[in-house]
Order: C-alpha cells, then sequence, then structure tokens
C-alpha cells in the first residue's frame, strides 16, 4: 500500500536546549521517503555534571538507519554548535555536504587541524543560489549573525516552501557579510509559505538587537582612551567583532597581535574567503613583547573561561609569551554562555585582583548578540506570513514566548515540539505523527558514549564520593592468607573524631571476612560482595556518603 506525498519534519537536537543543533526533513512520495539533514552540531559538557565530558552530539541512530535515504547535510553557517559534530558524526552517514564559501573554509581549516581525520568532501554553494538536493530544492538566503555567510534556508518542494531561518538577526550595518535579505524574505512571503522554523533564542527580549557597527564605535572610544597594554577576548568565529577590534587598534596606533589558535585559524580563513578586506595584517603571538605597552593590542581567545584558553593562561600569568599587568585593560566583548558562569567570574576576578580594568556588556556595549529579538521576530513573520510556525534553537521559556509571540501577530497555526517529535508539515492539518529515537553523545577522550555509559554514571559517583579499593588473598582452606590492602580516593583521612578512616575500614573488612561462614569465604565473589557492602556501610557511618567501593578477592 502507498502512503500519500508528505512533508516531514524533526529535530534531533537544538530544541528544549541551546546547542546541538540536527533538524530533518522528510519528503514522501508512495513508498520512497527522503531525509534532509541541516547542521550538526554539538553543545559543551560541563565539568561539574559531566566530569571528563568535552562536547556532547545529537544522537544520530535514527538516521543511520535512514542514511540510504540521507540525500544531504546542509550547513547554515560555521557555529560549533551548528557543525562542530561533523568530523565524529560523519563517517556513521556519508552523505553529501553542501555549504558556503566560508563555512567549507572553516570547515576545511578543523578538519585540517585534527589527527588523523576522515576525508569529508564538501560541495560549495554560492550564498542567494539554489541547489537541488534529492527531491529537495534549497535556496541559501543570506541573513545578519555573528559569523560571516549565515544562511536561512528555504526548502522548495511539491508541498509547499518551508522558512529554516536558522541563526538569524536583522542588522543593516553588520560591518561583515550581507545584511539579511528582507527583500527575498518578503517575496517568499508573496509565494506563500507553509511553515517557518525560527530561531527562539532571544525570544524573551523585547526591542532589537543593536548593530555590530554600534559595538565597533564603543570597542573604538575604549581602546583609544586605555593607558597601557590591551587585550580583547571574543569568540574566534565573529569575524564581524574581529574587524571591530582591528579597526579600533588602528584608531589608537597599535598592533593587533593574535593570540590562540582558534583565532590565527579564523583570521586566516577570513582573509582567505574575502571577508578581512582592507584589513591590516596583524602581528603573531612572538611580536607581543617587542611592542611598547601603549602601541600593541592583544586579541585573545578564552572568552568562555576556557581552562586551556590563551586569557585564562595570561590571567593566570602562565602563558608563555603575554603577560599583563596593573593598569592594563581587558576587554570582554562576548556574551557568557549559559554554564560557563563560573569559570569567566573567575579569571575576571583574578584580573581585577591584579589591578586589571576589566570591561564586559554589564557595563559597556562591548557585545551584541547575534540572534533575533521580539521585535525583529513580528518582522520576519510579517515578512514571510507563514500558515505554521515551530520554535526551535532555545529552551522551553524561550521556544514558548516565541510561540506566545507568533500566536499574538496572527500565525494561524503555532506548534511547541521536543526532539524526537516527527511532524507532519502537510498536506493537511500539521501534527506530531511519530516519535523518532533522538538523545546525546557524549565524546568522552576519542570515543562516543551515549548518554546511559556505565563509564559517565560512575564518573559522576567517583566526583561526589571518591572511591575504596580492597585487595583481599585467600588461602584455598577459607583463612586469610596476608593481611587485606585498603586503599581509599576523594576520602577524607580522619572522621568527625579525628580517628583514620583508613584504619576503621581496614577493622571493618578483617572482621567482616573472618565473622563469614567458612563455606562462604571459600566462594570469592560472594566474600567480596559481603565486605563491598560492609566497607560502603563503614565509610557512610563515619563520613555521611556513599562511595564507589571495589572488592578484589585472590585464592592461593
Amino acid at each position: 500500500m502507498t502512503r500519500p506525498d508528505e512533508l516531514t519534519f524533526a529535530p534531533l537536537g537544538g530544541v528544549g536546549e541551546i546547542g546541538m543543533n540536527l533538524s530533518i526533513y522528510g519528503l514522501s512520495k508512495g513508498n520512497q521517503r527522503n531525509w534532509l539533514a541541516i547542521d550538526l552540531g554539538v553543545s559543551f559538557g560541563d565539568e561539574e555534571h559531566l566530569p571528563g565530558i568535552d562536547l556532547i552530539m545529537p544522537d544520530i541512530r535514527f538516521l543511520e538507519k535512514e542514511k540510504k535515504n540521507l540525500v544531504g547535510l546542509v550547513l547554515t553557517h560555521a557555529h560549533e554548535d551548528h557543525f562542530g559534530a561533523i568530523i565524529d558524526l560523519w563517517p556513521k552517514l556519508k552523505c553529501p555536504i553542501y555549504a558556503t564559501k566560508f563555512s567549507a573554509a572553516l570547515f576545511a581549516a578543523k578538519l585540517a587541524s585534527e589527527r588523523n581525520p576522515p576525508k569529508i568532501p564538501v560541495t560549495i554553494v554560492e550564498s542567494g543560489s539554489r541547489v537541488d538536493i534529492g527531491p529537495f530544492n534549497v535556496e541559501f538566503i543570506p541573513v545578519a549573525h555573528s559569523i560571516p555567510e549565515s544562511h536561512a534556508l528555504a526548502l522548495h518542494t511539491p508541498l509547499g516552501i518551508v522558512l529554516h531561518t536558522g541563526d538569524w538577526k536583522i542588522d543593516p550595518t553588520p560591518l561583515v557579510g550581507s545584511p539579511t535579505d528582507e527583500r527575498r524574505l518578503r517575496e517568499l512571503g508573496e509565494q506563500g509559505v507553509l511553515a517557518l522554523i525560527g530561531d527562539s533564542t532571544n525570544a524573551v527580549r523585547e526591542g532589537r538587537s543593536p548593530s555590530e557597527t554600534e559595538v565597533g564605535t564603543n570597542i573604538t572610544a575604549l581602546v583609544k582612551e586605555a593607558k597601557g597594554r590591551v587585550a580583547v577576548t571574543t569568540f574566534a568565529s565573529n569575524v564581524a567583532r574581529i574587524r571591530a577590534v582591528a579597526n579600533a587598534a588602528r584608531e589608537a596606533g597599535r598592533e593587533v597581535v593574535l593570540v590562540g589558535r582558534a583565532m590565527d585559524r579564523v583570521v586566516q580563513v577570513a582573509r582567505e574567503t574575502g571577508h578581512l578586506k582592507g584589513v591590516q595584517n596583524f602581528r603573531s603571538v612572538d611580536y607581543y613583547g617587542h611592542f611598547p605597552p601603549d602601541k600593541v593590542l592583544a586579541l585573545c581567545t578564552g572568552s568562555q573561561g576556557e581552562p586551556r584558553a590563551a586569557l585564562s593562561r595570561i590571567a593566570n600569568d602562565d602563558h608563555p609569551q603575554v603577560t599583563l599587568n596593573k593598569g592594563d585593560t581587558v576587554i570582554f566583548s562576548s556574551r557568557t554562555i549559559p554554564g560557563n558562569e563560573k569559570a569567566v567570574g573567575g579569571i575576571i576576578n583574578g584580573l581585577v585582583n591584579q589591578g586589571i580594568e576589566v570591561i564586559t556588556d554589564r557595563t559597556n556595549m562591548v557585545h551584541v548578540s547575534g540572534h533575533p529579538r521580539r521585535d525583529e521576530l513580528r518582522d520576519m513573520i510579517s515578512w514571510v506570513k507563514p500558515q505554521l510556525l515551530i520554535p526551535v534553537h532555545g529552551e522551553a521559556l524561550h521556544l514558548n514566548e516565541h510561540a506566545k509571540l507568533a500566536r499574538a501577530c496572527g500565525v494561524p497555526k503555532v506548534m511547541v515540539i521536543k526532539n524526537g517529535d516527527l511532524v507532519r508539515l502537510g498536506p493537511g492539518d500539521p501534527a506530531v505523527i511519530e516519535q523518532i529515537p533522538s538523545g546525546r553523545l557524549y565524546k568522552d577522550g576519542i570515543i562516543l558514549e551515549d548518554s546511559k555509559s556505565r563509564a559517565v554514571v560512575e564518573r559522576k559517583k567517583l566526583g561526589f564520593a571518591g572511591a575504596a579499593f580492597v585487595a583481599i588473598t585467600m588461602t584455598e582452606a577459607g583463612e586469610l592468607a596476608d593481611d587485606p590492602q585498603v586503599e581509599l580516593l576523594g576520602i577524607p583521612e580522619k572522621n568527625k573524631a579525628g580517628e583514620p578512616i583508613e584504619e576503621i575500614v581496614f577493622d571493618i573488612v578483617v572482621t567482616t571476612v573472618e565473622n563469614l561462614p567458612k563455606a562462604r569465604r571459600r566462594d570469592a565473589d560472594a566474600m567480596a560482595e559481603s565486605v563491598r557492602r560492609a566497607v560502603r556501610a563503614a565509610i557512610n557511618e563515619q563520613w555521611g556518603k556513599k562511595t564507589v567501593a571495589s572488592v578484589l578477592v585472590s585464592v592461593i
């Protein structure tokens, strides 16, 4: 039995959260259903809750199963939360990738920096053009954002047009790249847009996001006023901000020194793709110490408090080439990503304690968001006139505020969905018609684990309550052959009464073994379990926490 033609959409990441973006669109004709993926991004691990996990990626088991029907992966832009999972996950899919020149070049540079990277071909598409990918005709519509060559994607299908906005804002003067193409979006609205799948990041904020030009003017004034050395930290991918800092340095008679590999990489790609035309050459970090304090500006990575990034090392006086002193200035031209507040706050406090002036967006307009506020969302809706709006790219609050705004703007149908919801966009009334597998993958070192990984679960326990290791050697007659060996890791040395906990545990081990019946002592597994329980109970009594305990029994 053939199915009716059907256009579907499902988020596999990026809904109910910010980051880890992956959306898929399905187009069915009879028994054949083709899939188009948009973006394949990461979010970042939180040491407090996910110790040892650097990156979190969407679970792609559904696409793996459907890989023969996956016609392509299209990138809206080259931020990590939109393309950072490709190197790890593409080998499981091996589908064609489509991106514009800057995104493709930045991906190639990222790939080249990996050890033994896979060969991943990318088809370069012109901004503003249309390309056939399987049954989908995909149009790349320029939008302003905080990285060059960001695009909304218009999917032209026999069942209607879907506009997938990606990340965007309205900025008539973006410093780098094209402004959002209002004319083309209005034309699509006149043709009729079936569904708008839209960025919700700033849906709780009234008004409009200020322009990059305004930020550039403020940074120039601050750099001109600074007396000593100046360091500016920002997202390496924000080429418009790099241009603004370069302009500020030139106006103030300072040389720009690049500090951090990611900054070097982006600047090289931006120059190769023409996005830093007319900007002076920058100096390598080796030149930093050769300039007087009032003639140098360090452009640094580390705006999110990353412990190995340039600014963190500078703040800890641990950078081999760059130092800051009392009276110098550090400008945080960035927004702190939720979850990074503690790390960023630690760096700021460390700099302030050294007498360094720190400027952030709390006191000066030195950063603007790349996402639309409520008036911009209203504009997009009025231009596109969608029949259906689905908020994406946001946490629950953002999605619901975007939905309420859309209803107030008169959008006929609005749906708030979650990762894994497969939505029929057409024909007929939109509805969630199926749940497809979704979830998270953790990058643990060089290994990908699912979110239920034993290693991750156990590491959380170890971080909270340490571990106790016990080794017992028994004779075949069921007697202790030697004293048990006890090692406690991450457990206090003494209890409240000042008694050594390790000695208490040792005594408990000996007592437990001696009190076991002879038959049970000859069963190594049974004895190990009895001792493990006794050790956990003893440590809980002395400390108030249930530790991880491991017992090894050997028979000689």
